[in-house]
């Protein structure tokens, strides 16, 4: 039989995803904090619920989706959370990126409940939730993967499971912490390359053939030639997810230097009003230091 699948967080990401997986032919139900965030999840056949509860109770297997660890923490535990609506057996994805040590924390009270559950935090960004090309890091017992794989592989191309409980949202702060720095050097070249006068497309489609290719570049250069940044991965998650890998790193006695200058350089941007531009628009930072328009 069909496992019933439960969306918790509509946004950026949750709603294409839970899109998709209605599309794959799963019986899905949703809820989200803010009304009216259903857009066409209606239309497809998916049903908008009033609380997370609710979605538990009608689920086999929940996916949350959601900004940050207080949130995860109030959809899986507040009032009419899904805890409180779960079945013994029901499989908890949170498929958000959160802090390692909440997220064993989560599982241990999940657990109490003879509620199971995974973390599997997605790197692919907005194309790839719509697309169902995510690329998801899966931390948790073997045998809970395999159950929710069908409903993964309707939302990502590459699921990858990565280790025990936590293990998922640690290989997202090192996917995280490399962004930083790819994001940072792409825009310092495309700055370079305006200020030395080049043709910026043609150096992307020079450099696009060698060592410095990157997603970053063919996707993102043109943003940062244009000074205009629309939504692909908000600066404002950027910097949170900057924050935990952060964490992780002083509690390990690793070095992040040029993570922690992107950190700085994106609360700079949120302070200026760019916190929901996508996170290219560190390149706005570089443009001002280099006396183009920020």
């Amino acid at each position: 039989m069909t496992e019933r699948v439960g969306f918790v967080g509509l946004g950026t990401m949750g709603g294409p995803m839970a899109a998709n997986a209605r599309r794959a032919g799963f019986d899905v139900s949703a809820w989200n904090r803010t009304p009216g965030r259903a857009g066409e999840l209606g239309d497809l056949g998916v049903q908008i619920l009033d609380s997370p509860a609710a979605v538990a109770a009608a689920s086999d297997i929940v996916i949350t989706m959601v900004s940050d660890t207080p949130d995860v923490e109030a959809v899986l535990f507040g009032e009419h959370g899904v805890a409180e609506g779960a079945k013994a057996g029901t499989l908890i994805v949170d498929m958000s990126t959160i802090s390692p040590s909440a997220t064993r924390d989560f599982a241990d009270r999940l657990a109490k409940l003879d509620v199971h559950m995974l973390d599997a935090p997605v790197s692919g960004g907005s194309e790839g939730a719509k697309k169902g090309t995510l690329s998801i890091f899966v931390g948790g017992e073997a045998a809970d993967l395999e159950r929710a794989r069908p409903v993964l592989q309707s939302l990502g191309t590459t699921i990858t499971h990565v280790g025990p409980i936590a293990a998922g949202q640690a290989v997202k702060a090192v996917n995280q912490v490399i962004l930083a720095g790819t994001y940072l050097g792409v825009a310092e070249g495309i700055v370079l390359a305006i200020k030395a006068g080049l043709d910026v497309d043609q150096v992307v489609a020079a450099l696009s053939g060698g060592a410095a290719q990157s997603w970053v570049l063919a996707n993102r250069s043109g943003r940062m030639k244009d000074n205009d940044y629309p939504l692909g991965f908000k600066v404002a998650l950027h910097r949170k997810d900057l924050g935990i890998a952060l964490g992780m790193a002083r509690e390990l006695g690793a070095s992040l230097p040029v993570s922690a200058l992107a950190e700085a350089i994106e609360a700079g941007l949120i302070g200026q009003g760019h916190a929901d531009d996508d996170m290219s628009a560190v390149a706005r930072a570089i443009r001002g230091l280099s006396g183009l328009e920020s």
